[in-house]
Protein backbone atom coordinates (compact mmCIF):
# COMPACT_ATOMS: atom_id res chain seq x y z
CA UNK A 1 0.00 0.00 0.00
CA UNK A 2 1.49 3.41 -0.94
CA UNK A 3 2.85 5.15 2.14
CA UNK A 4 0.82 8.29 1.48
CA UNK A 5 -2.50 6.42 1.55
CA UNK A 6 -4.00 5.70 4.96
CA UNK A 7 -5.95 2.57 5.81
CA UNK A 8 -9.15 4.63 5.96
CA UNK A 9 -8.47 6.16 2.55
CA UNK A 10 -7.91 2.67 1.18
CA UNK A 11 -11.15 1.45 2.70
CA UNK A 12 -13.03 4.41 1.21
CA UNK A 13 -11.67 3.76 -2.30
CA UNK A 14 -12.17 -0.01 -2.08
CA UNK A 15 -15.73 0.50 -0.87
CA UNK A 16 -16.62 2.98 -3.60
CA UNK A 17 -19.51 1.59 -5.61
CA UNK A 18 -19.29 -1.81 -3.92
CA UNK A 19 -22.53 -3.62 -3.28
CA UNK A 20 -21.22 -5.57 -0.27
CA UNK A 21 -17.97 -6.36 1.52
CA UNK A 22 -17.75 -9.55 3.59
CA UNK A 23 -16.11 -8.96 6.02
CA UNK A 24 -15.07 -5.29 6.25
CA UNK A 25 -13.40 -5.74 9.65
CA UNK A 26 -11.22 -8.51 8.22
CA UNK A 27 -10.31 -6.28 5.29
CA UNK A 28 -9.26 -3.50 7.63
CA UNK A 29 -7.15 -5.94 9.67
CA UNK A 30 -5.31 -7.17 6.58
CA UNK A 31 -4.75 -3.65 5.28
CA UNK A 32 -3.14 -2.75 8.59
CA UNK A 33 -0.56 -5.50 8.05
CA UNK A 34 0.97 -3.24 5.40
CA UNK A 35 1.62 -6.03 2.89
CA UNK A 36 0.19 -6.23 -0.64
CA UNK A 37 -3.03 -8.21 -0.66
CA UNK A 38 -3.64 -10.90 -3.26
CA UNK A 39 -6.80 -9.80 -5.04
CA UNK A 40 -8.45 -12.34 -7.33
CA UNK A 41 -11.18 -12.10 -9.91
CA UNK A 42 -12.11 -14.96 -12.20
CA UNK A 43 -13.32 -14.70 -15.79
CA UNK A 44 -14.69 -17.55 -17.87
CA UNK A 45 -13.79 -16.63 -21.45
CA UNK A 46 -17.19 -17.22 -22.98
CA UNK A 47 -17.95 -13.75 -24.45
CA UNK A 48 -14.72 -11.96 -25.25
CA UNK A 49 -16.17 -8.66 -26.51
CA UNK A 50 -16.19 -6.53 -23.38
CA UNK A 51 -18.55 -3.64 -22.69
CA UNK A 52 -18.62 -1.03 -19.93
CA UNK A 53 -20.65 -3.34 -17.71
CA UNK A 54 -17.73 -5.78 -17.63
CA UNK A 55 -15.30 -3.01 -16.69
CA UNK A 56 -17.02 -2.32 -13.35
CA UNK A 57 -15.10 -5.28 -11.91
CA UNK A 58 -11.93 -4.40 -13.81
CA UNK A 59 -12.10 -0.84 -12.47
CA UNK A 60 -12.18 -2.13 -8.91
CA UNK A 61 -9.20 -4.35 -9.67
CA UNK A 62 -7.35 -1.31 -11.01
CA UNK A 63 -8.13 0.62 -7.83
CA UNK A 64 -6.57 -2.19 -5.80
CA UNK A 65 -3.51 -1.97 -8.06
CA UNK A 66 -3.28 1.77 -7.53
CA UNK A 67 -3.24 1.09 -3.81
CA UNK A 68 -0.23 -1.20 -4.27
CA UNK A 69 -1.93 -4.60 -4.14
CA UNK A 70 -1.36 -7.65 -6.34
CA UNK A 71 -4.17 -8.35 -8.77
CA UNK A 72 -4.71 -11.85 -10.14
CA UNK A 73 -6.67 -12.01 -13.38
CA UNK A 74 -7.79 -15.62 -13.42
CA UNK A 75 -8.89 -17.01 -16.76
CA UNK A 76 -11.13 -20.00 -16.15
CA UNK A 77 -9.98 -22.18 -19.00
CA UNK A 78 -10.95 -25.23 -16.94
CA UNK A 79 -14.25 -23.88 -15.54
CA UNK A 80 -15.09 -22.49 -18.98
CA UNK A 81 -15.34 -26.03 -20.22
CA UNK A 82 -17.88 -26.79 -17.47
CA UNK A 83 -20.09 -23.77 -18.18
CA UNK A 84 -21.09 -21.40 -15.38
CA UNK A 85 -24.76 -22.00 -14.51
CA UNK A 86 -25.09 -18.68 -12.64
CA UNK A 87 -28.33 -16.96 -13.56
CA UNK A 88 -29.21 -19.63 -16.12
CA UNK A 89 -32.44 -21.58 -16.09
CA UNK A 90 -30.98 -24.32 -18.27
CA UNK A 91 -27.71 -26.17 -18.44
CA UNK A 92 -25.21 -24.09 -20.39
CA UNK A 93 -23.35 -25.72 -23.22
CA UNK A 94 -19.65 -26.04 -22.36
CA UNK A 95 -17.02 -24.58 -24.66
CA UNK A 96 -14.42 -26.57 -26.51
CA UNK A 97 -10.80 -26.23 -25.48
CA UNK A 98 -10.09 -24.32 -28.70
CA UNK A 99 -12.94 -21.88 -28.03
CA UNK A 100 -11.74 -21.25 -24.50
CA UNK A 101 -8.15 -20.50 -25.52
CA UNK A 102 -9.19 -18.23 -28.38
CA UNK A 103 -11.53 -16.25 -26.12
CA UNK A 104 -8.91 -16.09 -23.37
CA UNK A 105 -6.44 -14.46 -25.73
CA UNK A 106 -9.00 -11.87 -26.75
CA UNK A 107 -9.85 -11.14 -23.12
CA UNK A 108 -6.20 -10.57 -22.28
CA UNK A 109 -5.89 -8.04 -25.12
CA UNK A 110 -8.87 -6.06 -23.87
CA UNK A 111 -8.47 -6.06 -20.09
CA UNK A 112 -5.14 -4.25 -20.22
CA UNK A 113 -6.98 -1.19 -21.43
CA UNK A 114 -8.02 -0.93 -17.78
CA UNK A 115 -5.51 -2.96 -15.76
CA UNK A 116 -1.83 -2.17 -15.37
CA UNK A 117 -0.16 -5.07 -17.19
CA UNK A 118 3.02 -4.76 -15.15
CA UNK A 119 1.03 -5.25 -11.94
CA UNK A 120 -1.28 -8.01 -13.12
CA UNK A 121 -0.69 -11.71 -12.60
CA UNK A 122 -2.50 -13.67 -15.30
CA UNK A 123 -3.29 -17.25 -14.34
CA UNK A 124 -5.26 -20.15 -15.80
CA UNK A 125 -7.04 -22.54 -13.45
CA UNK A 126 -6.09 -25.50 -15.60
CA UNK A 127 -2.67 -25.08 -13.92
CA UNK A 128 -3.97 -26.91 -10.84
CA UNK A 129 -7.09 -28.67 -12.07
CA UNK A 130 -5.17 -30.19 -14.95
CA UNK A 131 -3.04 -31.98 -12.35
CA UNK A 132 -5.97 -33.24 -10.28
CA UNK A 133 -6.89 -36.90 -10.37
CA UNK A 134 -10.44 -38.21 -10.31
CA UNK A 135 -9.90 -39.07 -6.64
CA UNK A 136 -8.85 -35.48 -5.90
CA UNK A 137 -11.99 -34.14 -7.54
CA UNK A 138 -14.17 -36.53 -5.54
CA UNK A 139 -12.50 -35.32 -2.34
CA UNK A 140 -13.28 -31.76 -3.34
CA UNK A 141 -16.90 -32.65 -4.12
CA UNK A 142 -17.19 -34.18 -0.64
CA UNK A 143 -16.79 -30.72 0.89
CA UNK A 144 -20.37 -29.72 0.10
CA UNK A 145 -23.85 -31.23 0.21
CA UNK A 146 -26.55 -31.32 -2.44
CA UNK A 147 -28.94 -29.65 0.02
CA UNK A 148 -26.56 -26.72 0.41
CA UNK A 149 -26.12 -26.44 -3.35
CA UNK A 150 -29.88 -26.24 -3.75
CA UNK A 151 -29.87 -23.16 -1.52
CA UNK A 152 -28.42 -21.29 -4.46
CA UNK A 153 -31.22 -19.28 -6.02
CA UNK A 154 -30.87 -20.39 -9.64
CA UNK A 155 -30.50 -24.06 -8.71
CA UNK A 156 -33.49 -23.81 -6.35
CA UNK A 157 -35.69 -22.30 -9.06
CA UNK A 158 -34.74 -24.92 -11.61
CA UNK A 159 -35.29 -27.73 -9.11
CA UNK A 160 -38.71 -26.36 -8.13
CA UNK A 161 -39.66 -26.05 -11.81
CA UNK A 162 -38.48 -29.63 -12.42
CA UNK A 163 -35.88 -28.42 -14.91
CA UNK A 164 -32.78 -30.53 -15.28
CA UNK A 165 -29.59 -29.78 -13.36
CA UNK A 166 -26.55 -31.70 -14.53
CA UNK A 167 -24.26 -33.12 -11.84
CA UNK A 168 -21.25 -31.29 -13.27
CA UNK A 169 -22.98 -27.95 -12.62
CA UNK A 170 -22.73 -28.61 -8.88
CA UNK A 171 -18.98 -28.78 -9.37
CA UNK A 172 -18.75 -25.23 -10.69
CA UNK A 173 -19.04 -23.38 -7.34
CA UNK A 174 -16.61 -25.86 -5.77
CA UNK A 175 -14.12 -25.41 -8.56
CA UNK A 176 -14.35 -21.61 -8.37
CA UNK A 177 -13.95 -21.80 -4.62
CA UNK A 178 -10.89 -24.02 -4.89
CA UNK A 179 -9.28 -21.43 -7.18
CA UNK A 180 -9.04 -19.20 -4.11
CA UNK A 181 -7.27 -21.98 -2.23
CA UNK A 182 -4.78 -22.54 -5.06
CA UNK A 183 -4.06 -18.81 -5.35
CA UNK A 184 -4.15 -18.10 -1.59
CA UNK A 185 -6.40 -15.13 -2.26
CA UNK A 186 -6.91 -12.43 0.37
CA UNK A 187 -9.80 -10.84 -1.53
CA UNK A 188 -12.08 -12.11 -4.28
CA UNK A 189 -14.17 -9.78 -6.43
CA UNK A 190 -17.32 -10.66 -8.31
CA UNK A 191 -20.74 -9.49 -9.38
CA UNK A 192 -23.69 -9.68 -7.02
CA UNK A 193 -24.85 -12.79 -8.90
CA UNK A 194 -21.62 -14.55 -7.90
CA UNK A 195 -22.02 -14.25 -4.11
CA UNK A 196 -22.74 -17.95 -3.53
CA UNK A 197 -19.59 -18.96 -5.42
CA UNK A 198 -17.45 -16.33 -3.69
CA UNK A 199 -18.55 -17.54 -0.28
CA UNK A 200 -17.66 -21.06 -1.33
CA UNK A 201 -14.08 -19.86 -1.57
CA UNK A 202 -14.16 -18.68 2.04
CA UNK A 203 -15.42 -22.03 3.23
CA UNK A 204 -12.88 -24.07 1.28
CA UNK A 205 -9.99 -21.86 2.38
CA UNK A 206 -10.97 -22.41 6.02
CA UNK A 207 -11.13 -26.17 5.36
CA UNK A 208 -7.62 -26.13 3.90
CA UNK A 209 -6.20 -24.11 6.81
CA UNK A 210 -6.04 -20.72 5.10
CA UNK A 211 -7.44 -17.41 6.30
CA UNK A 212 -10.80 -17.02 4.53
CA UNK A 213 -10.81 -14.42 1.79
CA UNK A 214 -12.72 -11.17 1.99
CA UNK A 215 -15.57 -11.15 -0.50
CA UNK A 216 -16.38 -7.95 -2.38
CA UNK A 217 -19.33 -7.84 -4.73
CA UNK A 218 -19.93 -5.17 -7.35
CA UNK A 219 -23.34 -4.22 -8.72
CA UNK A 220 -24.47 -4.90 -12.26
CA UNK A 221 -24.22 -1.71 -14.31
CA UNK A 222 -27.43 -0.38 -15.83
CA UNK A 223 -27.23 0.10 -19.58
CA UNK A 224 -28.13 3.07 -21.76
CA UNK A 225 -31.84 2.62 -21.01
CA UNK A 226 -31.18 3.21 -17.32
CA UNK A 227 -33.35 0.23 -16.38
CA UNK A 228 -31.88 -3.10 -17.45
CA UNK A 229 -28.36 -4.28 -16.83
CA UNK A 230 -25.98 -3.52 -19.66
CA UNK A 231 -26.23 -6.31 -22.19
CA UNK A 232 -25.41 -6.85 -25.83
CA UNK A 233 -28.59 -8.85 -26.29
CA UNK A 234 -30.63 -5.84 -25.14
CA UNK A 235 -28.63 -3.42 -27.28
CA UNK A 236 -28.15 -1.02 -24.35
CA UNK A 237 -24.38 -1.31 -24.15
CA UNK A 238 -21.17 0.51 -25.03
CA UNK A 239 -18.41 -1.81 -26.19
CA UNK A 240 -14.90 -0.85 -25.13
CA UNK A 241 -13.67 -1.44 -28.68
CA UNK A 242 -16.29 0.85 -30.23
CA UNK A 243 -14.92 3.99 -31.92
CA UNK A 244 -14.25 6.91 -29.57
CA UNK A 245 -17.02 8.99 -31.19
CA UNK A 246 -19.54 6.22 -30.48
CA UNK A 247 -18.46 6.02 -26.83
CA UNK A 248 -18.90 9.78 -26.50
CA UNK A 249 -22.19 9.88 -28.39
CA UNK A 250 -23.76 7.00 -26.47
CA UNK A 251 -22.58 8.30 -23.10
CA UNK A 252 -24.16 11.67 -23.84
CA UNK A 253 -27.52 9.92 -24.34
CA UNK A 254 -27.82 8.61 -20.77
CA UNK A 255 -30.13 10.48 -18.44
CA UNK A 256 -28.90 12.64 -15.58
CA UNK A 257 -29.84 10.12 -12.88
CA UNK A 258 -27.86 7.34 -14.54
CA UNK A 259 -24.93 9.73 -14.98
CA UNK A 260 -24.23 9.68 -11.23
CA UNK A 261 -24.35 5.90 -11.14
CA UNK A 262 -21.86 5.71 -14.01
CA UNK A 263 -19.57 8.24 -12.36
CA UNK A 264 -19.57 6.16 -9.18
CA UNK A 265 -18.79 2.88 -10.96
CA UNK A 266 -16.79 3.94 -14.02
CA UNK A 267 -14.86 7.13 -13.31
CA UNK A 268 -11.31 7.23 -11.99
CA UNK A 269 -10.91 10.98 -12.33
CA UNK A 270 -13.97 12.18 -10.41
CA UNK A 271 -13.60 11.39 -6.72
CA UNK A 272 -16.55 10.84 -4.42
CA UNK A 273 -15.88 14.19 -2.73
CA UNK A 274 -15.75 16.01 -6.05
CA UNK A 275 -18.90 14.22 -7.24
CA UNK A 276 -20.74 15.48 -4.15
CA UNK A 277 -19.57 19.05 -4.85
CA UNK A 278 -20.56 18.77 -8.52
CA UNK A 279 -24.03 17.54 -7.56
CA UNK A 280 -24.48 20.59 -5.33
CA UNK A 281 -23.38 22.87 -8.19
CA UNK A 282 -25.90 21.28 -10.56
CA UNK A 283 -28.70 21.54 -8.00
CA UNK A 284 -27.82 25.23 -7.53
CA UNK A 285 -27.91 25.81 -11.28
CA UNK A 286 -24.19 26.61 -11.38
CA UNK A 287 -23.27 23.69 -13.64
CA UNK A 288 -25.02 22.16 -16.62
CA UNK A 289 -25.21 18.37 -16.19
CA UNK A 290 -24.45 18.07 -19.90
CA UNK A 291 -20.96 19.46 -19.28
CA UNK A 292 -20.28 16.91 -16.55
CA UNK A 293 -21.60 14.12 -18.76
CA UNK A 294 -19.24 15.25 -21.51
CA UNK A 295 -16.36 15.09 -19.05
CA UNK A 296 -17.27 11.50 -18.23
CA UNK A 297 -17.61 10.67 -21.93
CA UNK A 298 -14.15 12.12 -22.61
CA UNK A 299 -12.64 10.07 -19.78
CA UNK A 300 -14.17 6.81 -21.03
CA UNK A 301 -13.12 7.43 -24.64
CA UNK A 302 -9.58 8.28 -23.51
CA UNK A 303 -9.33 5.13 -21.41
CA UNK A 304 -9.96 2.86 -24.37
CA UNK A 305 -8.59 4.90 -27.28
CA UNK A 306 -6.18 7.48 -25.86
CA UNK A 307 -6.44 11.19 -25.12
CA UNK A 308 -6.03 12.38 -28.72
CA UNK A 309 -8.86 10.20 -30.03
CA UNK A 310 -11.06 11.28 -27.13
CA UNK A 311 -10.49 14.98 -27.86
CA UNK A 312 -11.27 14.45 -31.54
CA UNK A 313 -14.48 12.64 -30.59
CA UNK A 314 -15.55 15.39 -28.19
CA UNK A 315 -14.80 18.01 -30.84
CA UNK A 316 -16.94 16.09 -33.32
CA UNK A 317 -19.79 15.84 -30.83
CA UNK A 318 -19.62 19.57 -30.10
CA UNK A 319 -19.65 20.36 -33.82
CA UNK A 320 -22.62 18.11 -34.56
CA UNK A 321 -24.74 18.89 -31.50
CA UNK A 322 -23.74 22.39 -30.41
CA UNK A 323 -22.71 23.73 -33.79
CA UNK A 324 -19.30 24.56 -32.34
CA UNK A 325 -16.31 23.59 -34.46
CA UNK A 326 -15.71 21.66 -37.64
CA UNK A 327 -17.81 18.58 -38.35
CA UNK A 328 -14.92 17.26 -40.46
CA UNK A 329 -13.56 15.82 -37.20
CA UNK A 330 -16.40 13.29 -37.27
CA UNK A 331 -15.63 9.91 -38.85
CA UNK A 332 -16.99 9.54 -42.38
CA UNK A 333 -19.29 6.60 -43.07
CA UNK A 334 -20.10 5.42 -46.59
CA UNK A 335 -23.77 4.64 -47.21
CA UNK A 336 -24.65 2.68 -50.35
CA UNK A 337 -27.61 4.09 -52.27
CA UNK A 338 -29.10 3.25 -55.70
CA UNK A 339 -28.15 5.31 -58.73
CA UNK A 340 -31.53 7.06 -58.63
CA UNK A 341 -30.83 8.17 -55.04
CA UNK A 342 -32.88 7.98 -51.82
CA UNK A 343 -35.45 10.23 -50.24
CA UNK A 344 -34.62 11.58 -46.82
CA UNK A 345 -36.63 9.05 -44.77
CA UNK A 346 -35.03 6.08 -46.51
CA UNK A 347 -31.62 7.72 -46.19
CA UNK A 348 -31.98 8.19 -42.43
CA UNK A 349 -32.92 4.53 -42.09
CA UNK A 350 -30.08 3.37 -44.36
CA UNK A 351 -27.63 5.43 -42.28
CA UNK A 352 -28.87 3.75 -39.08
CA UNK A 353 -30.25 6.95 -37.57
CA UNK A 354 -33.85 5.76 -37.47
CA UNK A 355 -35.20 2.21 -37.13
CA UNK A 356 -37.73 2.61 -39.95
CA UNK A 357 -38.94 4.97 -42.66
CA UNK A 358 -42.13 5.62 -40.70
CA UNK A 359 -40.12 6.73 -37.70
CA UNK A 360 -37.99 8.93 -39.97
CA UNK A 361 -41.15 10.56 -41.39
CA UNK A 362 -42.43 11.16 -37.88
CA UNK A 363 -39.19 12.93 -37.00
CA UNK A 364 -39.47 15.02 -40.16
CA UNK A 365 -42.94 16.20 -39.11
CA UNK A 366 -41.52 17.10 -35.70
CA UNK A 367 -38.83 19.22 -37.42
CA UNK A 368 -36.25 17.05 -35.66
CA UNK A 369 -34.18 16.22 -38.77
CA UNK A 370 -31.21 18.36 -39.77
CA UNK A 371 -28.58 18.21 -42.48
CA UNK A 372 -25.45 20.24 -41.79
CA UNK A 373 -27.42 22.14 -39.18
CA UNK A 374 -30.37 22.99 -41.47
CA UNK A 375 -33.82 21.70 -40.48
CA UNK A 376 -35.28 19.47 -43.22
CA UNK A 377 -39.05 19.32 -43.72
CA UNK A 378 -39.39 18.21 -47.36
CA UNK A 379 -40.02 14.46 -47.25
CA UNK A 380 -39.62 14.24 -51.02
CA UNK A 381 -36.09 15.63 -51.06
CA UNK A 382 -33.81 13.27 -52.97
CA UNK A 383 -30.17 12.56 -52.14
CA UNK A 384 -27.89 11.23 -54.86
CA UNK A 385 -24.58 9.32 -54.82
CA UNK A 386 -21.77 11.77 -54.14
CA UNK A 387 -23.62 13.67 -51.40
CA UNK A 388 -21.64 14.22 -48.20
CA UNK A 389 -22.84 15.83 -44.99
CA UNK A 390 -23.86 15.46 -41.36
CA UNK A 391 -27.32 13.96 -40.81
CA UNK A 392 -28.89 14.53 -37.40
CA UNK A 393 -32.09 13.27 -35.78
CA UNK A 394 -32.95 15.11 -32.60
CA UNK A 395 -30.17 16.46 -30.43
CA UNK A 396 -28.25 13.28 -29.81
CA UNK A 397 -28.27 11.08 -32.93
CA UNK A 398 -26.08 12.01 -35.87
CA UNK A 399 -23.64 10.72 -38.46
CA UNK A 400 -21.34 12.19 -41.08
CA UNK A 401 -22.06 10.25 -44.26
CA UNK A 402 -20.98 10.00 -47.84
CA UNK A 403 -23.35 8.44 -50.34
CA UNK A 404 -21.84 5.93 -52.73
CA UNK A 405 -23.60 4.12 -55.54
CA UNK A 406 -24.67 0.61 -54.64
Amino acid sequence: MPAQVSVQESLDLIGRGAEEILKPDELETRLKLGRPLRVKAGFDPTAPDLHLGHTVLLNKMRQFQDLGHQVIFLIGDFTGMIGDPTGKNVTRKPLTREDVLANAETYAEQVFKVLDKARTEVRFNSEWFGQMSAADMIKLAAQHTVARMLERDDFAKRYAAQQSIAVHEFLYPLVQGYDSVALQADVELGGTDQKFNLLMGRGLQAHYGQSPQIVLTMPLLEGLDGVNKMSKSLGNYIGIDEPAIDIVTKTMKIDDVLMWRWIDLLSFEITLAEAANLKREIEAGQLNPRDLKLRLARELAARFHGAAAAETAVAGWNAAVRGEGDTATLPLTDVAVPAEGLRIAALLTAAGLTPSNSEANRKLKERAVRIDGEVIEDAQRLFMPGFEGVLAVGKRTFARVRLVQA
